[in-house]
């Protein structure tokens, strides 16, 4: 394998790690769906997720995990905004 095919291999598992994990965090009640470290985990895990699928010509998975990514970047936007309007308000 190539130093690229290697790097490609590695940022697909660590979106796929990355996933489970926020689902893992979820389900034992360590994170809630709404807390930035599940969004953020599900944002860096879609984009791995991409690069390896985009790599690999397994365009049905990129895509899905575009819109995985998109989800989760909204989500983290509207927390930013929430947190924003709470902290002004004071």
């Amino acid at each position: 394998m190539t130093p690229v095919q290697i790097a490609v291999e590695v940022v697909g598992w660590a979106g796929a790690l990355l996933i489970l994990l926020a689902y893992i965090l979820v389900s034992l009640g360590r994170v809630t769906g709404q807390s930035a470290a599940f969004q953020w985990m599900n944002l860096l895990g879609a984009a791995g997720f991409i690069v390896n699928g985009w790599w690999h010509r397994a365009l049905p998975s990129a895509t899905l995990n575009v819109v995985w990514m998109l989800f989760a970047a909204v989500a983290l936007c509207r927390l930013w905004k929430r947190k924003g309007s709470s902290t002004s308000a004071m």
